[in-house]
């Protein structure tokens, strides 16, 4: 019963299916114009609550209804009152709402806005509208001072949301200003449920170098499937050959005939992975991130996230917290299966190694954002409900999931017996260390996806809506077959060179394939974008490197679980005790 209160609270916090209203409005109900943020375009990150401005706002202060998620708190929504009065299928022809005396301050405040090219964001039924604050022309700064807007509606509800800036008036020191609007009701035959589709762009997102990128990938996939299994397959088939030729020879000297190749570190493949703790804390989150990115691209694909402020955010909080119990299984279970005793500890660990990752993260972007006044800063009522969800909801989880992966998988089930003593381990050329295997191991799984990173690095750090769930899936699948492909060549040959060291390099060389990503990303910062500015720079390379370490994670834990079976295949082939 505490689970499902817990559960309910947390569901009720996150308010991810949840709405303000029904989208419904019968003649003359209230429709909210709501203000939510104001920045520079080219950083769109760098966001500021309107009337952090000197607009005034008109004379409405009390509305119906009010609508706020910890997913917006989260993304620096800030959802204020525009006091302009609008009714549903209410024309106003051009009315003043509002003034403002510009004295020095106020002056300077709308200069560096217009010098800066800021925009400003507002929502009306949810519908997202931009508008300039203004322009500078021949060294004159100027600001639109008439919002006109166009509203279409079909039967009782709002489908259509566009807006005008009109009245460019010139920026005088101590002149006062004049903020008028106009609202014009249409009827429009858009469907409630096509009302996003304007916002989607899918010139960009359906292009055709997409496609080809795509196709370009799953051929890389159908090679790397045939060449890993031709080669390993033949070379496995010599192997076995060359290994159970003479069963008539006694096993001393059928031992002294084997001086080389992966059948010499039998004794020593299963030894336990070196810092076993943090190992299992790794895999166990690796499985979560899996599971937890599969499951919000499928919600995407079928609930069509985007439309609604903060859902994918507040979905992939929501999914990652019940999805606790994978992360304490796999990570429980293979810690117990290297004997390790600190299980407390590694539980621990395993729970909290991604939410401190990011809240570490967000929090040291959160000092920088709060000196600049930004909207980005989270507030503390929602620090302390992540915290909540932390404590209540994923460490309890975690130890369920714990408890089972060592009472039902807990037990090792090597097939070869482990040696007492390490078997020292064969100099080798230098393209065959470790360290080289990992950094060439990411380059083929990098360049099934980098086209894919283009388009959601343009969406996230640009003003596109990412739609097209279905691609992603699809690079998803293609990103872990190559993973575990390139994984388990690396592996093998490793082992052929009596290295049996291959739990962590199997995980770090998938691993390296964020690696690459981060590279992309940097490279994309300068050459792709006009961001400026400590605060855009901190939040872009801060979050670029989070995205970066949880593909880290995600690609390592699939990239070791490929290898594992196959290791655990060829050992069992070849009967040795």
């Amino acid at each position: 019963m505490y689970l499902l209160r817990t559960f309910v609270a947390v569901i009720a916090l996150l308010g991810a299916f949840a709405d303000e209203h029904d989208h419904l409005y019968e003649d003359k109900d209230e429709v909210v114009l709501w203000m939510n943020t104001v920045g520079p375009y080219h950083n769109r990150q760098e966001t500021y609550a309107y009337f952090s401005l000197p607009f005034c706002a008109g004379n409405k202060n009390a509305i119906n209804h009010y609508h706020e998620t910890m997913s917006e708190a989260l993304q620096g929504v800030e959802l204020e009152i525009s006091g302009i009065d609008i009714e549903f299928k209410v024309d106003v022809h051009k009315a003043i709402y509002c003034g403002v005396q510009l004295d020095a301050e106020k002056y300077k405040a709308f200069v560096y806005a217009v010098k800066n090219h800021y925009w400003y964001q507002m929502y009306i039924d949810d519908l997202p509208i931009w508008g300039i604050v203004g322009e500078v022309t021949d060294s004159n700064y100027y600001i639109w001072t008439h919002k006109k807007f166009e509203i279409g509606y079909n039967g009782k509800q709002i489908v259509d949301v566009n807006i005008t800036s009109e009245d460019k008036v010139l920026l005088t020191p101590n002149t006062k200003l004049s903020f008028t609007y106009e609202v014009i009701w249409k009827k429009n035959n858009i469907k409630f449920e096509d009302r996003f589709d304007k916002y989607l762009d899918p010139s960009f997102f359906q292009h055709r170098i997409h496609w080809f990128s795509i196709f370009n990938s799953f051929m890389m996939v159908i090679f790397l499937v045939g060449l890993v299994s031709m080669i390993l397959m033949r070379t496995l088939r010599k192997d076995y050959a060359r290994y159970s030729k003479d069963d008539d020879v006694d096993d001393m000297e059928r031992d002294l005939g084997d001086e080389y190749g992966w059948k010499q570190v039998h004794g020593d493949v299963f030894r336990p992975a070196s810092h076993s703790l943090l190992f299992s804390a790794l895999i166990g989150s690796g499985h979560q991130l899996t599971t937890v990115v599969f499951s919000v691209i499928t919600f995407a694909i079928l609930g069509e996230l985007y439309t609604e402020r903060g859902s994918l955010l507040s979905t992939s909080i929501f999914v990652y917290a019940v999805t606790s119990p994978v992360n304490g299984y796999f990570g429980g279970s293979l810690y117990a299966r290297m004997g390790g005793k600190l299980w407390i500890r590694q539980m621990l660990v395993s729970a909290f190694l991604m939410p401190a990752l990011v809240c570490g993260t967000a929090f040291l972007i959160n000092f920088i954002a709060i000196y600049y006044h930004a909207s980005r800063a989270i507030p503390f009522g929602t620090m302390v409900a992540v915290t909540c969800i932390c404590l209540f909801v994923i460490l309890p989880l975690t130890l369920v999931g714990t408890v089972l992966g060592r009472n039902l998988a807990g037990q090792p089930d090597h097939p070869c017996r482990v040696n007492a003593v390490p078997r020292p381990i064969p100099e080798k050329k230098w393209f065959m260390e470790p360290g080289v295997i990992i950094m060439l191991g990411g380059v083929l799984p990098f360049a099934s996806i980098f086209i894919e990173m283009y388009f959601i690095f343009t969406s996230f750090w640009a003003y596109k809506i990412y739609y097209v769930y279905g691609f992603m899936l699809l690079v998803y699948i293609i990103l872990l077959i190559v993973v575990v492909c390139v994984t388990i060549v690396c592996a093998y040959f490793l082992l052929n060179a009596e290295d049996y060291r291959w739990q962590w390099t199997s995980f770090l060389c998938a691993a390296s394939t964020a690696l690459y990503v981060y590279f992309y990303a940097v490279y994309y910062f300068f050459f792709k974008t006009k961001m400026y500015g400590l605060f855009q720079t901190a939040f872009y390379f801060g979050y670029m490197a989070l995205f970066s370490a949880g593909m880290a994670v995600m690609c390592g834990t699939v990239g070791y679980a490929g290898t594992s079976l196959f290791v655990r295949k060829i050992y069992s082939t070849v009967k040795i005790d």
